[in-house]
């Protein structure tokens, strides 16, 4: 897919001295989401959905601490890049006079005028510092980024260049602390953000306090509290949570989460406060790892249905969560204060159904491994009829909600979900996923899963930048590929995920043993395996994808209790979607475009 849609507003910022006859259009509200767009909360961006006529509205809001500028550029790519973008340009040259258009970079980050003009309705407003316009989530412009559901990386930069024409600017060539990019979920939930208080629920703050934040580029905090007396002795639900930042750290704060301490009633847990990646970290607090509530960037507040809600404390749980923050500090200032976090609404008049969280995707094994060297290699982790049909109540479950979940090379993820072989739409998908945007995102519409459903969670990886193969397991040099479905009514099965078969992997490491003379040890581990094999040349990527596509699977169809459910679950085929979605066919007129994954 074609990088896109760098939204460049290039305008004097100065005073707003000159006078626009757009200058004169109505204001408009834009109340829906925003997201701070630099680290120092200077610059707001502002956008309202309508679904309608699948259009976007946006507004930037300056403060009036912004610096002496001649253009500003806000906008789309792939990845946060410059380069490769598209552009709407609003600029003013030389004479004072404003110019609106709509253009890409090239390979380089220098600006092409569009033959399409997709930006419309661009009006600056003096009186509110703001920049205004609109955007077709698809303009049908193969030189524009399509607006799909899911991580949309924000690309911003200004300058103070004189320019005479626009054609030929260079984005990239602004200083670093000109430019930048933020992730955001630009299709977010209608009315989700008009969600106030909730009526019977009490509140549960689990923030930091005046910390001071290092002056490093990226910090992850860690925070453990010990719950109330009132929450430890009877359980709750979790109705709702929601973001906590302090004024003037909206840039600092990129994403939060808090987890529960997965231990049993009377283990203590250290009340450590510090670094999630320092040595003196107590190994304790790594029990703390069950999400409760995952807040990221520009993401709304997370209302559960009425109907349901999310158990939490009572006699029988631990009585410890943690907080974990994470800032990004990309100036590496040292004057940062912060005292951010989660709030929970909670409640004890508990609703008809206990919500809960089911894991899919790949098992945490290092059974599994991505070969150096790749653009996009496929893992696909397995929940099969047989799970679901043994896990799941006759009445099924309704899926609200959904976490997607690698470690530092997943690019993209998405769930597929079948019945009797023909496919249903995807549960949740995400082209440009990030692990550093990580957010439990309410689903658009429920999804209905019955026994006897089959469904199977894909990421793809990039890793272009390495040699050795990247192992699966728990540490963030290693890799996962999950998602964390939130539904409701409560049932047994809390895993159904797989590996490949025991078996296939032995007779894969035994044939790169005896064919290609790997050093391999039928005694070591798979990660041991995995890593003595070098180079990986693309047949050798090849025969791996192949294994993992082909062979048998082992299952992990697991109960809350840790137990797997009876029967064997070693060796079994994957089933076979017969009848896929069709393609999506854009509505553009004059040629016919066709979404591909």
């Amino acid at each position: 897919m074609r990088v896109k849609c760098l939204i460049i507003f290039l305008m004097s910022l100065i005073s707003f001295h000159h006078t626009l006859s757009i200058h004169h259009a109505p204001e408009k509200r834009f109340a829906e989401s925003e997201s701070v767009l630099d680290a120092k909360g200077e610059m707001t961006l502002k956008w309202r959905v309508d679904y309608e006529d699948k259009k976007i509205q946006f507004r930037v809001d300056f403060s009036d601490k912004t610096p002496h500028i001649n253009w500003f550029a806000l906008g789309f790519s792939d990845r946060g890049n410059m380069e490769n973008s598209d552009v709407c340009l609003v600029w003013t040259d030389y004479k004072g006079k404003d110019h609106f258009e709509d253009m890409h970079a090239d390979s380089n980050g220098r600006l092409i005028r569009d033959k399409q003009q997709d930006c419309k309705h661009f009006y600056v407003n003096a009186r509110t510092r703001s920049l205004h316009f609109e955007r077709d989530f698809d303009t049908c412009d193969d030189d524009d980024y399509l607006i799909e559901d899911g991580t949309v990386h924000i690309i911003w930069a200004r300058g103070t260049d004189k320019l005479y024409s626009s054609k030929g600017l260079c984005l990239p060539c602004t200083s670093t602390f000109d430019r930048s990019f933020i992730r955001v979920r630009l299709l977010t939930i209608p009315g989700m953000s008009m969600v106030s208080h909730i009526a019977d629920a009490q509140e549960l703050r689990f923030t930091t306090d005046n910390l001071k934040v290092p002056n490093a580029d990226t910090t992850y905090w860690c925070k453990v509290f010990k719950l109330p007396d009132f929450v430890s002795k009877s359980e709750h639900h979790i109705v709702k949570f929601q973001s906590l930042i302090t004024k003037g750290n909206e840039g600092l704060v990129h994403h939060m989460e808090v987890f529960y301490c997965d231990a049993k009633t009377d283990v203590e847990i250290p009340l450590y406060e510090g670094n999630c990646f320092a040595n003196e970290r107590p190994e304790m607090t790594k029990l703390c790892s069950k999400v409760k509530a995952a807040w990221a960037m520009g993401a709304p507040p997370f209302v559960y249905p009425k109907e349901a809600g999310l158990p939490f404390g009572g006699p029988a749980a631990n009585k410890y969560v943690m907080l974990e923050v994470h800032y990004n500090n990309p100036e590496m200032l040292d004057d940062w204060v912060d005292s951010s976090g989660i709030l929970l609404s909670i409640t004890d008049n508990k609703r008809k159904y206990d919500a809960a969280i089911m894991e899919l995707g790949l098992e945490y094994t290092d059974k599994m491994a991505i070969p150096g060297g790749q653009k996009a290699f496929p893992l696909t982790g397995y929940c099969i009829p047989q799970c679901t049909g043994v896990g799941l109540p006759l009445s099924g479950i309704r899926v609200f909600g959904s976490q997607l979940h690698t470690h530092l090379t997943g690019v993209a993820v998405w769930t597929r979900h079948a019945r009797a072989g023909i496919e249903l739409p995807l549960l949740n998908i995400d082209l440009h996923y990030s692990t550093h945007f990580q957010e439990i995102r309410l689903l658009h519409r429920p999804v209905e899963i019955m026994p006897g459903d089959y469904l199977e969670t894909t990421c793809i990886y990039n890793t272009e930048d390495k040699m050795n193969a990247t192992v699966g397991g728990h540490a963030i040099t290693d890799e996962m590929c999950v998602n964390y479905i939130h539904y409701y009514p409560a049932t047994e099965l809390e895993v159904c995920k797989s590996a490949v078969s025991n078996k296939a992997l032995e007779d894969y490491f035994k044939f790169e043993k005896m064919w290609d003379n790997m050093s391999i040890s039928f005694s070591s581990p798979p990660r041991a395996n995995y890593l003595a094999i070098q180079p990986w040349t693309p047949l050798r990527s090849s025969a791996l994808n192949e294994l993992y596509t082909e062979s048998p699977i082992s299952m992990q169809c697991n109960k809350s209790d840790g137990n797997r459910f009876q029967g064997e679950w070693e060796g079994l085929l994957v089933s076979k979607i017969k009848l896929p979605l069709p393609e999506n066919t854009r509505a553009c007129p004059i040629q016919h475009y066709v979404f591909k994954k």
